[in-house]
């Protein structure tokens, strides 16, 4: 069953754009790695055979290009600076604010952590299952569920919670 490319894109695309986000801090370089990782997608797809598999053959992708991405500017910018990541709108309510704070405070926590840790808490983030995971990442279900833990006990600290 072939799938429509723009019901997939127009389906994951949050996501997407949320993983792609936990790998690239700079918004133009962000946008540009998002729409790179989409167009990989829409170009694969004719060679997904199973439907069933589909959140992990996309999730896979996306981390497949941010790795390529996260290379390729280390080669190019190994001594660079960290950009600024503050957010161009000021929200309105107080109460918007300190929920923007903290979702970029754990936005910025996860971008921290190892990658292979990083890796499973954008998908689990994303509401992925440790075999949804474990698929996507080539890597066994045991090998996710220890990342998991791994992962969540470094974020409590970095984010200062006992």
């Amino acid at each position: 069953m072939p799938f429509d490319a723009h019901e997939v894109v127009t389906r994951f695309a949050p996501a997407l754009a949320r993983v792609v986000a936990s790998y690239e801090r700079d918004h133009a370089l962000r946008a540009e790695l998002l729409q790179e990782v989409l167009m990989a997608i829409v170009v694969s797809l004719p060679r997904l055979t199973q439907p069933g598999k589909l959140k992990p053959f996309v999730f896979r992708i996306a981390h497949n290009r941010s790795l390529s991405h996260i290379t390729q500017r280390m080669r190019l910018r190994a001594h660079e600076q960290p950009g600024n990541d503050a957010d161009c709108a000021t929200p309105s309510h107080e109460q918007s604010l300190i929920q923007a704070e903290r979702g970029e405070r754990l936005l910025e926590a996860v971008r921290q952590l190892a990658l292979p840790y990083r890796q499973v808490m954008t998908l689990i983030l994303e509401d992925m299952s440790y075999e949804e995971i474990a698929e996507t990442l080539g890597i066994t279900i045991d090998n996710v569920g220890v990342r998991v833990n791994r992962a969540k006990k470094q974020l409590k600290e970095r984010l200062g919670h006992e």
